[in-house]
């Protein structure tokens, strides 16, 4: 009789070690998956922040372009300006000398 006692007291030890071994590798199995969890969104967050700043060089690099443009029309009229004028004509001093 005793060692049916004994066999029964193994038989729960091993068995509520076993549950601790499997409680053990579920918390693992959740601290994992969490992990992973964060890390994917934290991914998909740097994904949409380097979508945006994609988004913001593209604006960048168009608006540079228009602002090129501006400047060769702008600096077109300046040096029109400047050929029109009397004030801008270049002297020949050697002439007026003699």
């Amino acid at each position: 009789h005793r060692s049916g006692i004994l066999s029964s007291k193994a038989e729960r030890a091993h068995s509520t070690m076993m549950n601790a071994d499997m409680d053990a590798v579920e918390a693992e199995n959740q601290v994992e998956l969490e992990e992973k969890t964060r890390l994917i969104n934290q991914v998909l967050e740097l994904q949409h922040t380097l979508e945006d700043l994609s988004a913001r060089v593209d604006a960048v690099k168009e608006e540079n372009l228009k602002l090129k443009s501006e400047n060769q029309v702008l600096g077109q009229y300046i040096e029109n300006l400047m050929s029109a004028s009397s004030v801008f004509q270049t002297t020949d001093t050697k002439s007026k000398r003699k």
